[in-house]
């Protein structure tokens, strides 16, 4: 198994400390550079910069995805480290050179089950760090010291999770690696959003649209009534076909075909636009078939929120 120990600021650090997140965004300053390092449900460590040369907590990886930080902000809020959208552009300028634009695009990281040291159990770098390392470094569980590094992480997480819950006696079964983590683990909604909006090579699942800012990840069966934040319980949608899926006025077949209720016309008096796609087939899926849309969720609404 890789570990990557990532470099962050203590500000990230310490926003995340007291609010317990269920997912983060461990995020660049450029979306330049791609990360490649992990496989989905490898650990991600966070180490503070020099001279605090410890490591105080950590996440799995579930993506890394080129942003603008509008959208960031809109699928993480407060779970980037930062109060604001202006304060993550603030930040993000405080890291680059030159005019970063009024949207700049940054690499986002998203980690799930995220968890964050107490001072007393932070963890020294690893005796192979270089003082000149910026952004991290890879380490490997089949290598002596990559093994000992997760075995304390693991110490001390169990010893957390049963101080906080003594009946607990050992921590969760360990992380599942690459599809099978995306499509069992419990992700959050910044995570369902982007995984989503990657899936379908971002375009709209009906319209083939590319504009990213109006393109949104809608759930088949919505979150508040049981559905998971799952890639098969996705679709991506513009922002209008998103509305209407979710009032019930489209919907998505078995077939993989698009209905449009004849609803749409009596309530409101138009819909020609909409009525345009009934019949057709999806215009975009995903390319791996454990992230279709799943029969149960399509069927729920189908049945349960279409106005037929």
């Amino acid at each position: 198994m890789k570990l990557w120990v990532g470099v962050t600021d203590e500000d990230w650090f310490r926003r995340h400390v007291t609010s317990h997140p269920d997912e983060v965004n461990f995020w660049q300053p450029s979306g330049a550079q791609q990360f490649r390092a992990l496989r989905p449900g490898e650990p991600f460590l966070f180490k503070l910069h020099s001279p605090k040369n410890f490591i105080v907590g950590g996440g799995f990886f579930v993506r890394y995805s080129q942003l603008p930080a509008s959208l960031a902000w809109d699928a993480f809020g407060i779970k980037n480290g930062v109060t604001s959208l202006h304060d993550l552009k603030t930040r993000v300028e405080r890291y680059r050179t030159g005019d970063i634009g009024p949207d700049p695009i940054i690499g986002c990281n998203v980690l799930t089950d995220p968890f964050f040291l107490n001072e007393r159990d932070w963890i020294p770098a690893p005796s192979s760090w270089a003082p000149n390392i910026v952004r991290g470094k890879t380490f490997d569980t089949n290598e002596a010291e990559g093994r000992d590094l997760w075995a304390r992480i693991e110490q001390v997480r169990a010893m957390t999770r049963r101080i906080a819950d003594p009946a607990a006696e050992s921590m969760q079964d360990g992380p599942r690696f690459g599809a099978e983590f995306l499509t069992q683990s419990r992700l959050g909604q910044g995570a369902f959003r982007v995984l989503v909006t990657d899936a379908y090579q971002r375009r709209c699942a009906i319209t083939g649209e590319k504009t990213l800012p109006v393109l949104e990840a809608a759930h088949i069966k919505p979150y508040a009534v049981g559905g998971q934040h799952r890639i098969n319980n996705g679709l991506l949608l513009r922002s209008d076909l998103h509305k209407l899926f979710d009032c019930g006025y489209i919907t998505v077949t078995l077939e993989l075909r698009i209905e449009v209720s004849s609803r749409l016309r009596q309530d409101w008096h138009n819909g020609r636009e909409y009525y345009a796609y009934h019949g057709k087939e999806l215009t975009v899926l995903p390319n791996e078939d454990t992230y279709l849309p799943r029969r149960e969720f399509l069927q729920w609404h189908n049945e349960h929120l279409f106005k037929a």
